[in-house]
């Protein structure tokens, strides 16, 4: 499957799947440990699997939502210099991150001689560029695996934020901000949004701080900081139970209910049915062992209804799926 020819200065070998990586760091042991045993089952790799660090090699064809991060056109590089690495890689494309979880010095020194890329945290709301980011990760002292081409537009799947410790009442809008920045398009000013299963509010406050006008809907009350924001309206109710005709046309639908997700797919069906809602931004939950044995049927059907399934950086026993449309005039 891999190439083991002779060393050259700089030898590609292209593989025919894809290499999936695992989410290691960010949320604590127990999250990073949940999320990847649930891509080990995706991949069908048992415990003792583990091709290269956080880094997992599949030519699965079924459709795959547990990696942070997938290299969706990975090679093999052999070379015989540092500097024919950073060559070979450069002469590529400008964007590169390394995953490193061997020969940390001499990656080190690759990295070096690479085009510089900003790694500071970023403020909100953030228009991502359009600029890819490849992903490359040492073997051997010879060896490189590496893409131009990943699923996530983040190096490594990562984005950090600069946080607000005073607004919001917890930190569950920083995985909104991620998602939202990922889809490139976002509330403006005045659009009528839907939060269900609001409290305490993360969500809400930071839809409110774009200036949309938001029905929040949770049987638990709001945080009263964000209850009194302009442009915040709170319904104190089952947000299931609610019907699209009971709230009426909305640009955007947002969802963080903790439920099986069975209960949400049949509410989004009818949401689709009704045509008065033309982005969603939902919370996927997963807890238990039973739920995640039988997940992969549940996430085919969410698929099904178009948009993308991703693990966020920001995620924690649980996936978001994105279904938005482009703004006419972006």
């Amino acid at each position: 499957m891999l190439i083991t020819s002779p060393i050259t200065p700089a030898k590609i070998g292209p593989l025919l799947g894809r290499v999936y990586e695992a989410a290691v760091s960010g949320h604590g042991v127990y999250a990073d440990r949940y999320a990847e045993t649930c891509l080990r089952a995706e991949l069908g790799l048992d415990e003792a699997s583990n091709l290269w660090g956080p880094l997992f090699y599949s030519e699965t064809r079924e459709p795959v939502f547990w990696a942070r991060n997938i290299w969706l056109s990975p090679f093999r590089l052999e070379f015989d210099s540092i500097g024919a690495a950073a060559s070979a890689l450069r002469g590529i494309q400008r964007n590169w991150h390394a995953t490193v979880f061997t020969h940390w010095r001499r990656a080190a020194l690759i990295q070096s001689r690479l085009p510089s890329m900003s790694f500071k945290r970023h403020s909100f709301p953030w228009l991502l560029p359009d600029a890819s980011v490849g992903a490359w990760a040492l073997l051997d002292e010879h060896t490189l695996l590496a893409s131009a081409r990943c699923s996530s537009p983040f190096p490594g799947g990562v984005i950090e934020f600069e946080e607000d410790k005073n607004g919001p009442p917890s930190r569950a809008y920083l995985k909104l901000w991620e998602a939202l920045v990922r889809c490139r398009v976002w509330p403006h000013a005045g659009e009528r949004c839907l939060d269900a299963g609001a409290s305490p509010g993360g969500w809400t406050w930071a839809l409110a701080c774009l200036g949309a006008d938001v029905i929040a809907v949770d049987r638990a009350l709001l945080a009263e900081q964000v209850a009194c924001m302009p442009g915040v309206r709170f319904m104190q109710h089952n947000a299931f139970s609610l019907q699209p005709e009971d709230i009426g046309p909305i640009d955007w639908l947002f969802c963080d209910v903790i439920c099986y997700p069975d209960r949400l797919y049949e509410w989004l069906e009818k949401w689709l049915a009704a045509g008065l809602c033309g982005n969603f931004v939902c919370t996927i939950k997963t807890q238990s062992a039973d739920t995640r044995q039988n997940f992969g049927d549940t996430l085919r059907r969410f698929a099904s209804l178009g948009g993308q399934i991703v693990h966020l950086y920001h995620n924690k026993h649980e996936l978001t799926w994105l279904k938005v449309r482009q703004r006419p005039d972006e």
